[in-house]
């Protein structure tokens, strides 16, 4: 007799539905999100009380606590 696995939750908290609310687009997601890991990983504090030390998880956060702000130019996302 097989053993039941259990499921393990593939939850992503905060969603993506809950990201988008706070920005225009997917791409201003995606963008804004790599360009603050970059800035954390460049060595700048952290916004949120986020316990994650991943840079994109402390991103991701500080865009859904409306921590960071973005400016769209015409070559992209400043």
């Amino acid at each position: 007799m097989k053993e039941k696995k259990e499921r393990v939750s593939s939850m992503i908290e905060p969603s993506i539905n809950s990201l988008l609310e706070k920005v225009d687009s997917r791409y201003t997601l995606v963008v804004a999100t790599a360009k603050r890991a970059r800035q954390l990983t460049d060595g700048a504090n952290k916004l949120t009380n986020c316990e994650s030390d991943k840079p994109v998880t402390v991103a991701i956060n500080e865009i859904n606590e409306n921590k960071i702000t973005y400016i769209r130019t015409k070559s992209g996302i400043k």
